[in-house]
């Protein structure tokens, strides 16, 4: 056998039995009651489009080379300056992906779009407020009446593990991965998030913009064979075209926007926190009634559970711990204004989507994802817990403690920007 083609396989299978090995740990918990993720209803975005589509109000037009993606986007309200490029082979389609044809992913705060050259089908997660994160496929072949197929566990392989908090849902992985698009995994692998260094981000990806000094691992397929510290990091550094690196000419831009790929990152964990935070308090109920005679009062058990992980999602959204920019970025999409200028305001015009991009990624550092159906319907146990908490953050007379990066000032804006556009999900006094 061909050494190379062997080394091939080899990688291919080591990908498949690490997913695997994290799918067959922790699927149990989540695919049996109380929370029966399988077997639960879903009332999502996909769910509603689909009955559009059944009863003729939507019809998905097919595109010569990308199928159903661009009326996919449209349908779902998903910009394209979105789009992100993903060259390590880290997806159920990775014989189709490489450095030459990356993976593109589309995201909104409600779904995850992703289409591969030639792919058999689109890739989505998409947001279910009562189940979290639910996963589908539409095949790309030109039918009368599409339908999408929600997957029953080959996609929880990969996500639903440590790295997306031990529940269903997305993550952004960083992987230093070889010019065949293969991940060089003894080298090393990351989750990207907001707390993420630059130096740890967007490994396996292409990434347009500038970002100064701070150096990525985007945009460099490297040489397997080469040791770590040979990687020449600054030649993927604050490129605006990749045109020399990739043809973009099959994608709907020429972008794969570091501030959308911040944003996604973000996003990504934000999601999962939320959803794990959903499902302890589902636990901790089912806990108390299979365990407790009386239930009129959840147990000592259920309220640690419960505030443990209301706790850590407070933390995240408040962006304890996040990377401080020592140097400006800069996107190339035109995904910064347009995200920027989302979101419901209060009276003076502010918004938890404006970006900063100086010292950190928003200008107010509270997440936007509050304003989603999957944080509004939290459980009432956890919704009281972070409604509590935010009040006293918030109005805090001091900043010396574990949210000291927030100054008086941040709060108080913060607060007014709460109190204006959704004063339900802060106590009220």
């Amino acid at each position: 056998m061909n050494f190379k083609f062997h080394r091939r396989l080899l990688l291919s299978a080591l990908v498949s039995s690490l997913c695997t090995r994290a799918h067959s740990q922790h699927q149990l918990e989540f695919e049996r009651p109380p929370i029966d993720y399988h077997q639960q209803p879903t009332t999502n975005l996909v769910t509603q489009l689909q009955e559009k589509i059944l009863t003729g109000q939507v019809q998905l037009d097919f595109h010569h080379s990308r199928g159903y993606l661009d009326s996919l986007l449209q349908q779902l309200e998903i910009s394209e300056t979105t789009q992100s490029l993903v060259y390590s082979k880290s997806s159920v389609q990775l014989r189709r992906i490489s450095p030459a044809r990356p993976r593109a992913m589309y995201f909104n705060e409600n779904a995850y779009v992703a289409w591969v050259r030639g792919g058999d089908v689109l890739e989505m997660i998409v947001s279910d407020p009562q189940l979290g994160p639910v996963f589908y496929t539409l095949q790309q072949r030109q039918v009368s009446v599409p339908h999408f197929q929600r997957d029953r566990g080959q996609c929880l392989q990969c996500h639903a593990n440590h790295r997306t908090k031990q529940v269903p849902g997305p993550v952004v992985r960083s992987l230093f991965t070889g010019s065949d698009g293969l991940p060089v995994f003894h080298l090393g692998n990351f989750v990207s998030d907001h707390s993420s260094p630059f130096s740890q981000r967007w490994g396996g990806y292409y990434v347009t913009g500038s970002h100064g000094s701070q150096l990525h691992m985007g945009n460099i397929p490297i040489d397997r064979d080469e040791p770590h510290e040979s990687i020449n990091y600054e030649s993927g550094a604050n490129i605006s075209d990749l045109s020399p690196l990739v043809n973009t000419d099959p994608y709907l831009t020429s972008h794969s926007d570091i501030v959308a790929l911040m944003v996604l990152g973000h996003q990504t964990q934000m999601q999962n926190l939320i959803t794990r935070a959903r499902y302890e308090e589902i636990r901790g109920k089912h806990y108390d009634t299979t365990f407790r005679s009386t239930q009129e009062v959840p147990g000592n058990y259920t309220r640690r559970r419960v505030a443990r992980a209301a706790e850590e999602l407070l933390t995240y959204m408040l962006f304890v711990n996040e990377y401080q920019l020592h140097s400006p970025v800069s996107g190339t999409s035109g995904f910064t204004e347009q995200f920027s200028a989302r979101g419901p305001r209060d009276p003076q015009g502010r918004s938890l989507y404006q970006l900063d991009l100086k010292t950190r990624l928003f200008r107010y550092p509270l997440s936007y994802m509050v304003y989603t159906a999957g944080y509004r319907q939290l459980p009432p146990m956890t919704r009281r817990h972070l409604a509590h908490r935010l009040q006293q953050v918030l109005t805090a007379k001091s900043s010396q403690d574990k949210f000291a990066h927030l100054g008086l000032d941040d709060r108080r804006v913060l607060l007014e920007i709460l109190r204006a556009t959704a004063p339900e999900l802060i106590e009220s006094r």
